[in-house]
C-alpha cells in the first residue's frame, strides 16, 4: 500500500510540474512580447506547444501570440494563415473571435484581401 502510494504521488507530482511548467512558458512569450521580442516569445511558444501537446485546449491561444508576433516583425502573410488556422480549427473559441478581429484589422490597413489567395500559382518546370 505504501508503495501505491509513493507511485501516487509521484505521478501526480510529475503532471502538476509538466503544467506549471507549460504555464511559465506561455507566461514568459507574454512578458516577451511586451518587451518586443518575438524570437524570445516564439522560443517560449515553441516549448509550450511541446508540453502542451496531449491538452488541444492551449493551441488557439498559442497560436493568436504567434500571429501577433508575426505582424509585429512584419510577416503579414504569416500571420493571416496563422489566423485563418484558429478560424478554421477552432471557430467557437475566444481566439477565433480574436483572429476574426486581427484579420479585419489587417485588411483595413491593407495587409489582407480575402477575394485573393495568399499564395500565387505554382510555377512549374518545363520539360524537354
Amino acid at each position: 500500500m505504501r508503495a501505491f502510494l509513493i507511485l501516487f504521488f509521484a505521478t501526480l507530482s510529475v503532471g502538476c510540474s509538466s503544467r506549471n511548467a507549460l504555464d511559465r512558458h506561455i507566461d514568459s512569450a507574454y512578458r516577451y512580447y511586451e518587451q518586443g521580442d518575438c524570437g524570445k516569445v516564439v522560443l517560449e511558444l515553441s516549448q509550450a506547444e511541446r508540453r502542451s501537446r496531449p491538452r488541444d485546449n492551449l493551441q488557439p491561444e498559442i497560436s493568436l501570440l504567434r500571429g501577433q508576433c508575426l505582424e509585429r516583425q512584419g510577416l503579414f502573410v504569416d500571420a493571416v494563415e496563422t489566423y485563418r488556422f484558429i478560424l478554421a480549427r477552432y471557430p467557437a473559441s475566444e481566439y477565433a473571435y480574436r483572429g476574426r478581429a486581427r484579420l479585419e484589422t489587417l485588411r483595413q490597413l491593407g495587409h489582407y484581401q480575402p477575394d485573393k489567395p495568399a499564395i500565387g500559382p505554382v510555377a512549374r518546370p518545363e520539360r524537354s
